[in-house]
């Protein structure tokens, strides 16, 4: 089970980066597509990681029942994994109906406010925590040998990819409210 969650969420990663990749550019008034359609197949991935993960959390409380100590502090990563992707999925719901909406049968652009850039932030924030905690796990998972050799790189690499898409959610925000 462990093994397809590794998996799975490898693809929920990649797919994810060209989502955000796709839409900062949009954002930004540089390109013309956040892939929607790809955005719909993440979600249907995700609810499956979801599904998994809610699986996993179970079997660590039945051994808490089973031994009657939960260990917080030794399995605090465990937790911060277990938030942060229920944080996600939070922020995630309101990422989803933050920049339109349908009238009418028309799609209608939904005023970018500083709420919803707090939201946006929020998402990143949220996104940067359950990815970045979750690295070294996937890489054990998926059988990457010298994983600590590409952990810095991959790290480096996936904070620099979220703050530019955290930067175009400000720019966003200002193309809306300043310029």
């Amino acid at each position: 089970m462990r093994k397809w969650n590794a998996i799975l969420s490898a693809i929920i990663l990649i797919l994810f980066l060209i989502h955000g990749f796709a839409g900062a550019l949009e954002l930004t008034g540089i390109g013309n597509t956040a892939l929607k359609h790809l955005a719909r197949a993440i979600v249907i991935l995700i609810i499956s990681h979801m599904i998994i993960g809610i699986y996993l959390t179970g079997q660590t409380f039945r051994a808490w029942k089973r031994t009657g100590v939960l260990y917080w502090k030794e399995n605090r990563l465990f937790w911060i994994r277990r938030l942060s992707g229920l944080a996600v999925l939070l922020m995630l719901g309101w990422h989803m109906s933050a920049f339109s909406y349908n009238f009418n049968g028309a799609s209608r652009l939904r005023v970018f406010d500083k709420f919803n850039l707090a939201a946006q932030i929020l998402l990143i924030f949220s996104l940067a925590v359950h990815v970045l905690s979750n690295i070294r796990p996937l890489l054990i998972a998926l059988g990457v040998r010298d994983g600590k050799k590409w952990l810095l790189d991959i790290l480096l690499i996936l904070s620099a990819w979220l703050l530019f898409m955290a930067a175009a959610f400000v720019v966003y925000y200002l193309r809306w409210n300043v310029w």
